[in-house]
């Protein structure tokens, strides 16, 4: 099964985590194939099955995984308990443990998937950080409850951005430009040819830096899923009909 790995999170043993691609499941068209979200309209048998193999080859059990319905907001979910399971997740857009063999999904088709790792205090979080998402400063705030919940110190604290689209391909309307200019990212909005496109990359990496993280914590992989839509989903690319693929992030037991 094909994935991409942050350098940055792969010298550290003690974890495991991969942002998967479209390919290697079961899923039919448009879905196909690798798709791991419920609520698109496949197959749940499908996506069971694209689970279990994505589960197998990166070495958990998928029933362990804690994944999101994720809804666009800056809630956070503190997973400490089995109140949260594969077939009961949480309503939330990012993830924040502990535990160890409990790995913790965030899914996109077009939104950024983050993944954090304090190496010290051993606590993983991953984010589902879109336009929304960004705006409302999910990715400053799920560090924050980091340092909150676990005492992580924001100076331990590496954050990896995975595949999400770029500003090459995110053209939004006007209103959203001028709510990006409004609070204060117009460095992240680019005109061209009459219309405007927005980096989301850009805020969250505004976010990090002004909260105090250095260049060496941050490893944005710099992969748009628009433009490599053979390889991953894409909301926009796929005309909004498509599958999710995953960003994953555990503490091996």
């Amino acid at each position: 099964m094909k994935t991409l790995k942050s350098p940055l999170l792969s010298s550290f043993s003690e974890i495991t985590h991969a942002f998967t691609s479209r390919h290697g499941g079961l899923s039919k068209v448009p879905f196909h194939s690798n798709n791991l979200a419920f609520h698109v309209g496949d197959l749940k048998t499908d996506v069971i099955q694209n689970h279990q193999k994505t589960a197998k080859s990166l070495g958990y059990e998928y029933q362990n995984l804690i994944h999101m319905r994720q809804i666009h907001s800056d809630k956070i979910t503190i997973v400490d308990s089995k109140l949260h399971h594969f077939e009961n997740p949480p309503e939330c857009d990012a993830l924040i443990t502990n535990q160890t063999a409990t790995p913790l999904m965030v899914m996109t088709a077009d939104c950024t998937p983050v993944l954090f790792y304090d190496p010290i205090q051993k606590v993983i979080a991953v984010a589902h950080a879109g336009r929304a998402g960004a705006l409302k400063s999910i990715v400053t705030k799920t560090i924050k409850k980091m340092s909150a919940s676990y005492d992580s110190d924001i100076e331990n604290i590496l954050v990896a951005l995975g595949p999400s689209i770029g500003v090459c391909c995110y053209e939004v309307g006007t209103e959203i430009a001028q709510e990006t200019d409004i609070l204060g990212y117009s460095f992240a909005v680019e005109h061209r040819a009459g219309s405007y496109f927005l980096d989301v990359n850009a805020i969250i990496l505004h976010q990090l830096k002004t909260l105090g993280l250095k260049e060496a914590q941050i490893n944005n992989l710099s992969v748009c899923n628009a433009c490599h839509n053979s390889t991953y989903f894409s909301y926009r690319a796929d005309q909004k009909k498509t599958g999710r693929f995953g960003g994953i992030l555990m503490i091996n037991p």
